[in-house]
């Protein structure tokens, strides 16, 4: 079976890697930082989760998916100090229950310093 790549939107100045790749059923996307629709990354954790939840969604759509179909997201932030804040915007963004299995881990540092958040996923395109 042909693995399906999903490229990043031509704004946003991604690594060498595909934004999701699909291989029969299961959709993997990448780790998404909070890039905005014109690849700024904003200051504030509450603006970079909101961008992470819009690429995501839109990585999703072009795959034929939504939140609803995601099986398993890991969650890398670089300050302990916002697992509370992610935990309340995650309820609100991937919800409602039940839930997606999930990891959160707090990393040292993010490829970009000014990265506070990235969010990896794991979608079932099965239908039925």
């Amino acid at each position: 079976m042909p693995i399906q790549h999903f490229a990043a939107p031509p704004h946003v100045k991604a690594p060498p890697l595909s934004f999701a790749t699909r291989v029969g059923d299961l959709l993997f996307v990448s780790g998404i930082p909070g890039f905005d629709a014109h690849g700024a990354l904003p200051h504030g954790f509450e603006a970079q989760f909101a961008n992470v939840v819009v690429n995501i969604k839109r990585v999703l759509d072009e795959a034929g998916a939504t939140m609803r179909d995601l099986a398993k997201v890991n969650v890398l932030l670089t300050r302990a100090s916002d697992v509370a804040a992610m935990n309340a915007l995650y309820a609100g963004a991937f919800g409602p229950p039940p839930f997606p299995a999930r990891t959160t881990c707090v990393v040292h540092a993010l490829p970009d310093p000014k990265m506070l958040i990235e969010i990896e996923a794991v979608a079932s395109l099965a239908k039925g």
